[in-house]
């Protein structure tokens, strides 16, 4: 079966501009990358948990912040790993600079026996939707 996972993606103008939250994942992997290493804040859910819930429940996780509006239903993709990702937007206006994300544990360096803790996401930025799609 494949995995899937719920997404959320806020929207905001800025001087009539459309721009798009993303979030940058933390971790040593992830540390240098910049374009093609953005994503929206998901999460995979089980059969028992609404796409939606789960979109929403992983946005708080993963930025700290709880998300209510007019959700519009973006589909689902799916990735190359085979996982389905049901998105949805939300027009919010978010401060990125306030963004706190939950942590996971990671071996750093590898094969050295030490348990490093990492934010999940370790930045979040608004981008216009073309400098969106080279971030993504």
């Amino acid at each position: 079966m494949s995995k899937k996972s719920g997404g959320i993606l806020p929207f905001r103008f800025q001087d009539n501009h459309l721009e798009v939250l993303l979030v940058h994942p933390g971790g040593p992997l992830w540390a240098g990358k910049d374009e093609g290493a953005w994503s929206i804040s998901k999460g995979l859910f089980e059969e028992s948990e609404s796409p939606l819930d789960a979109a929403k429940r992983e946005f708080k996780e993963e930025t700290g912040f709880e998300v209510d509006g007019v959700f519009i239903e973006l589909g689902r993709i799916k990735q190359p790993s085979g996982k389905i990702v049901f998105v949805w937007a939300v027009e919010k206006d978010l401060d990125e600079r306030r963004i706190v994300s939950n942590k996971f544990m990671l071996e750093w360096p590898r094969r050295s026996g030490i348990m490093r803790e990492f934010p999940e996401i370790d930045r979040a930025d608004w981008f216009e939707i073309e400098s969106a799609r080279k971030k993504i």
